[in-house]
């Protein structure tokens, strides 16, 4: 028995899983210069000097805010049956916004960041508007 392929949005789901790896293990090698203090509980909260390891954190905790959203909405379009043209549209649209994202937080670019932000939100709406209707 054959298995039925994935939709588009399980596809991206895999990918943004991929991305978030990604985010997890350069903000945690960005902050080499705290040496063996991130082998222990890190009780007292240092923080890293390195500007690149405090902006891929901040990069990093921005994708986990809308991470669940993007989650449960290409979960939901797949279960329901509602996977394709915008819905599908939409996922690629957020996770293509959420990796441009990336470079331009660590790079320190201020409002072509936060316009790669907005395109995110609006692949979120419109993976929303196709579970929706």
């Amino acid at each position: 028995m054959e298995a039925a392929a994935a939709s588009t949005e399980i596809i991206v789901l895999g990918w943004s899983v991929v991305l978030l790896l990604a985010q997890i293990i350069l903000q945690a090698v960005s902050t080499y210069d705290l040496g063996p203090y991130l082998l222990g509980p890190r009780d007292d909260n240092r923080q890293s000097g390195n500007v690149w390891a405090g902006r891929l954190k901040r990069a990093l905790e921005n994708l986990l805010e809308t991470y669940p959203a993007f989650v449960a909405l290409a979960l939901a379009l797949a279960v329901t049956g509602k996977t394709g043209g915008m819905a599908a549209t939409g996922a690629w649209v957020w996770l293509i916004a959420r990796v441009v994202y990336v470079p331009l937080y660590a790079f320190g670019v201020p409002a072509v960041r936060t316009l790669a932000w907005v395109v995110s939100i609006v692949g979120l709406l419109m993976m929303l508007i196709r579970l929706m209707a």
